[in-house]
């Protein structure tokens, strides 16, 4: 592919990308350029089939929509992208280990938003995190420079906790969607009514469920990290960047006592920047 032709795909993929406001994409800063486009158009197909299940309001044209996605897959992986966040991604494909089966993976996460509303258990809900978050970990790894095996490992475990800290932060928007990410049977546990999430009824009962989601997290983290082959910690930065980040965010969360029904607590730009910039330089959260 020439510059010539390559450049709107990489235009779209960079907006795509840095419109997003996400964590992600302040990690991505300090890449090389190669690592950094790939990364790049990777997350921001990761954006385009999510953004069908937030934004389209009909479920069956949500359907249709990530059909067609995976039907594009096969085209580009067949040599005939046709939307710009194929023709970003495939001339990175090869170099970097992206396989069709993690975009399918990935699309399927998504179709389980379509179907799926609630969860039954933990095992239910990981293995739907798995989709969404765990292969879009492993992906990442890649392209950041792994050499070792037991990467992966890690790369997916700290996917998952990123995943966990989304669905702490989101409860009330996703109850807003209709959807509930936490387990049922954890709800029961805590005596936690469904009906008292979908209309926003904070509780003594509401805290102590989410302190205990908030542990869970904390324990993915700490179990990703200490997988982390030290022959692969200098590679991986972006991932420990966007860690700094997510554990930071989830310690607010925590602190203003898991008020998350009726608003969404984020970080500052500036203080993801900082974060980043910390890992970056000092090496240390």
């Amino acid at each position: 592919m020439s510059d010539s032709s390559s450049a709107s795909p990489q235009d779209y993929v960079q907006q795509k990308a840095a419109a997003s406001g996400s964590s992600f994409y302040y990690a991505f800063l300090f890449l090389p350029p190669p690592r950094r486009a790939a990364i790049t158009a990777f997350y921001a197909f990761c954006r385009e089939v999510d953004d069908v299940v937030d934004e389209v309001s009909d479920p069956a044209v949500a359907a249709t929509k990530l059909a067609w996605w995976q039907t594009e897959v096969a085209r580009a992986y067949a040599g005939e992208p046709t939307h710009p966040v194929m023709r970003a991604l495939m001339p990175c494909a090869a170099d970097y280990g992206i396989e069709a089966r993690h975009l399918l993976d990935i699309i399927a996460g998504c179709q389980m938003d379509l179907t799926q509303t609630r969860y039954l258990d933990f095992a239910a809900l990981e293995n739907y995190c798995h989709l969404v978050a765990g292969v879009v970990g492993e992906v990442s790894a890649r392209i950041f420079g792994q050499t070792q095996e037991k990467t992966t490992e890690y790369a997916h475990k700290l996917g998952l906790a990123f995943q966990l800290t989304n669905i702490i932060r989101d409860v009330g928007e996703d109850a807003r969607r209709g959807r509930i990410y936490l387990p049922l049977d954890e709800l029961q546990r805590f005596d936690v009514k469904a009906h008292e999430i979908l209309k926003g009824t904070y509780s003594d009962r509401f805290a102590a469920l989410m302190q205990f989601q908030a542990e869970r997290a904390q324990r993915f983290y700490d179990e990703a990290l200490a997988l982390l082959p030290a022959a692969d910690r200098r590679s991986q930065k972006p991932g420990l960047m966007m860690a700094s980040i997510y554990r930071t965010l989830l310690g607010e969360i925590e602190r203003d006592g898991f008020h998350v029904l009726h608003q969404r607590i984020a970080l500052t730009p500036l203080r993801k920047l900082w974060l980043a910039w910390k890992m970056q330089a000092l090496g240390r959260f």
